[in-house]
């Protein structure tokens, strides 16, 4: 069994996704409410933790179909994707801060945009991984693209790590001010309004669908990542799926610590340059799944650590 293609598998992830996305919708997400540290810090941990009973499942119930060897590899790949693509999540991350500070957005209706920017990804990234999963089937050497797409991104990243984006003068959202009708203010939670019998759209509906085009973007960078360390799509998807789950939790247990971390885009970059390498030379040198993890985990832990050293040292020279 190099692959999980059971259709009770896939049958049985699908509504455990839908149960899941309910009860952050319905629970974690509540009413309209500013989202605290507290609270942030709990779904976190409970998402987390999901996503670990889901890995410990599927290592039982394999642990009992195939061998010990194989069993212990398909949990390791697991696990490092959904380290990974956790970890270039990061990246949207930055981009929904800037994005809601740009147009004002109070934290109390930020929930709301998330909750449908991660059903929006969650949508996108199953059409890609698919998408993914077939041509590398058909094509194996798609993988080298990948690899050199990636590598190419890392080096891009790297130059504007320190580059803050222009929204002002940003082709989309001047294209969206021509042709929508905008409310010059919010509304509440609400992304459509009516005034004197015209549908308007308000700033939120704006931020909403630039969160989305982000989490394309940035989707096409992280799946061929995960791509490196499996080509099993079910475990592709589900590492995937629940990596992004809890973003909306991360995103307000981060928020008030953004500015903390000046070495993470580094980290990030340096990450998806490792993981094109990887790629590029998968016929040259073969790099076990656990050295891959942990050489992520590594340059996670370097560029964090580093960051809180760098404001440390910046607090008292100051």
């Amino acid at each position: 069994m190099e692959r999980l293609d059971a259709w009770w598998m896939w049958s049985g992830f699908a509504v455990l996704v839908i149960l899941i996305f309910l009860i952050d919708l319905f629970v974690g997400g509540g009413k309209q409410h500013r989202v605290s540290f507290r609270e942030a810090a709990i779904w976190s941990v409970i998402w987390v933790c999901v996503a670990c009973v889901f890995n410990g499942g599927i290592w039982l119930y394999l642990d009992n179909t195939v061998s010990r060897e194989l069993t212990n590899e398909k949990a390791l790949e697991f696990f490092t994707g959904y380290l990974i693509e956790k970890a270039l999540a990061i990246d949207n991350f930055f981009v929904w801060l800037m994005l809601f500070n740009y147009f004002a957005i109070p934290a109390e209706l930020q929930r709301r945009v998330l909750i449908y920017g991660v059903l929006g990804a969650i949508v996108m990234r199953t059409g890609m991984i698919f998408a993914g999963a077939w041509l590398i089937s058909h094509f194996h050497w798609i993988l080298y693209v990948f690899g050199g797409f990636l590598v190419m991104t890392a080096i891009k990243m790297i130059w504007a790590a320190d580059k803050e984006p222009d929204w002002a003068n940003n082709p989309l959202i001047l294209w969206l001010h021509h042709h929508l009708k905008i409310t010059h203010k919010l509304h509440d939670e609400k992304f459509i309004v009516i005034q004197k019998g015209v549908r308007y759209v308000t700033p939120l509906f704006l931020v909403l669908v630039l969160v989305e085009i982000s989490d394309l973007i940035f989707a096409v960078d992280s799946i061929p990542a995960i791509f490196a360390i499996t080509t099993d799509p079910f475990i592709v998807l589900t590492s995937n799926i629940f990596a992004i789950m809890g973003l909306r939790a991360m995103y307000f247990l981060l928020v008030g610590f953004a500015d903390r971390f000046v070495f993470l885009k580094y980290g990030l970059a340096a990450i998806l340059l490792f993981i094109g390498s990887k790629m590029l030379l998968m016929n040259i040198i073969k790099i076990p799944i656990l050295l891959s993890l942990g050489v992520v985990a590594v340059i996670l832990a370097i560029s964090v650590i580093a960051s809180l050293v760098h404001n440390r040292r910046h607090r008292i020279t100051k």
